[in-house]
């Protein structure tokens, strides 16, 4: 008696990725009141630079208190809006785009179109672009809420492109051909590439070969390409031009207007990652399609941003000396924190694969499974959740084909509780390695040894 949607279960709840939440949710790990609750690694939240924010709010209370030049905004704001957006955020966050990736690409605040996260963005692009039934190919691994995003609503069927950790997960022409004719096996109806860039999960930004190898596919093909680049601004490890945006990379080949592959471009984008605000649900579709635009506008009109949110950032985005500021000075947070979590997974035996985005780290565990299965990397999940308390995500609910890997957030935790966590991760990898904590005890044992021979005469000094 219900609709198909209510009935069916794609939205994707019961994957792992989301049952560790839950299991989070139910005994959560606090330092005083539940020291040996569950970590929450899982979630891809940036909490590093909250005092930046903080700080810029403290100094701009006019703004905060929706006024302007000292006169009260709420009546104008509190008032119906027109689902086009406010043109002051719009082209803030054009220009924003635009710095993150090194002014080498100008947005249109034309082509913008503002919804309620990244969510509401993929979800609306997919209404746009295909019909139920059509298919996106995907890199694997890729962020489980596209099975929410793509298939719940809008019926997209999603085919991966199955990448291989021998090339650290790199797309490949044959990768993409590949998934081609899966596709046209099932008799699916191929209607664009969904990429993510920098990736989530991998954390890694993609290269000028991949990104041309999707262009020579998508032309080939006639088909589009979304690039979801939520993570751009997030790029740590090298200077931001590092970062390759799907419109710079479509620049560099002079492909433009005049090329049929150009009103095939869009770009998804949120200020949930790059300026940690994911509870003020400000997302974006960057299109080159006119028609796209038009409907994706008249969409957005079920999932606004507030009136009060776009006024707020258009004031806070305007200030170009504190987003640089911020920008620059999160990055090197992330670095940091990023290279805790690295060098402290080291320490317990365990490999990530080299990243430089992101607010997460791609994490090698397959030495840990009892067999080279996804049964057994389900059991080490449980184990990691129920006995060692921390929730990471394994790489089957990222749909990796490869068994053995988890995404683990350093982010969204203060620096005392990540030490408790990789605390915890390396007694569990050395109770499942005990080759291994032979190796360290000798190693110490050694360093004792070693110690007290160089400090034998104050050892042994009389009455001692």
């Amino acid at each position: 008696m219900l609709s198909r949607i209510a009935s069916c279960d794609s939205h994707g709840q019961d994957s792992s990725y989301f049952l560790g939440w839950e299991a989070y949710e139910n005994n959560p790990y606090d330092q005083l009141h539940n020291p040996s609750g569950i970590i929450q690694m899982g979630l891809a939240e940036n909490q590093l630079s909250f005092d930046l924010l903080e700080s810029w709010l403290a100094s701009n209370q006019e703004a905060v208190e929706l006024k302007r030049n000292g006169e009260s905004l709420f009546r104008e704001l509190a008032l119906f809006q027109d689902y086009h957006g406010f043109p002051d955020a719009k082209k803030e966050l054009v220009k924003l785009m635009a710095r993150i990736r090194g002014n080498k690409v100008k947005f249109d605040l034309n082509k913008l179109v503002l919804t309620a996260g990244s969510t509401a963005a993929n979800e609306t692009l997919m209404f746009c672009l295909a019909d139920p039934g059509d298919a996106f190919l995907l890199p694997t691994p890729y962020y489980p809420g596209f099975d929410r995003d793509l298939k719940w609503r809008p019926g997209i069927e999603i085919v991966p492109i199955h990448c291989s950790s021998s090339n650290g997960f790199r797309i490949t022409i044959s990768a993409l051909e590949n998934a081609y004719q899966q596709a046209q096996t099932l008799n699916l109806k191929v209607k664009g590439v969904l990429i993510t860039n920098p990736s989530n999960p991998l954390g890694t930004a993609m290269t000028h070969q991949e990104l041309n190898h999707l262009i020579n596919f998508s032309k080939s093909k006639r088909i589009h390409i979304v690039s979801d680049e939520i993570y751009s601004g997030t790029v740590f490890d090298s200077p931001s031009s590092s970062f390759i945006s799907i419109m710079e990379a479509v620049m560099d080949r002079n492909i433009g207007e005049s090329d049929d592959l150009w009103s095939r471009i869009h770009i998804v984008y949120s200020l949930s990652k790059d300026f940690s605000m994911p509870g003020f649900r400000v997302g974006m579709i960057y299109s080159n399609n006119e028609r796209v635009v038009s409907a994706a506008t008249k969409m957005s009109s079920f999932g606004l941003v507030s009136s009060q949110t776009q006024y707020l950032l258009s004031r806070m985005l305007s200030d170009k000396k504190f987003t640089c500021n911020y920008m620059k000075e999160n990055r090197k947070r992330l670095r940091k924190r990023k290279e805790m979590l690295v060098s402290g997974l080291k320490v317990a035996g365990i490999r990530c694969l080299k990243s430089n985005a992101g607010l997460f780290c791609w994490v090698d565990m397959r030495h840990l499974l009892v067999s080279n299965t996804f049964e057994a990397e389900k059991e080490l999940w449980k184990k990691i959740i129920f006995e060692v308390g921390l929730n990471i995500s394994p790489g089957s609910s990222c749909h990796c084909n490869e068994p053995g890997w988890f995404r683990i957030c350093f982010a969204n935790i203060t620096e005392e509780t990540l030490q408790v966590a990789l605390q915890r991760i390396k007694v569990f990898a050395q109770s499942c390695n005990p080759q291994m904590l032979l190796l360290q005890r000798r190693s110490i044992i050694g360093k004792w040894i070693s110690k007290l021979s160089s400090s034998s005469s104050y050892d042994q000094e009389p009455g001692r």
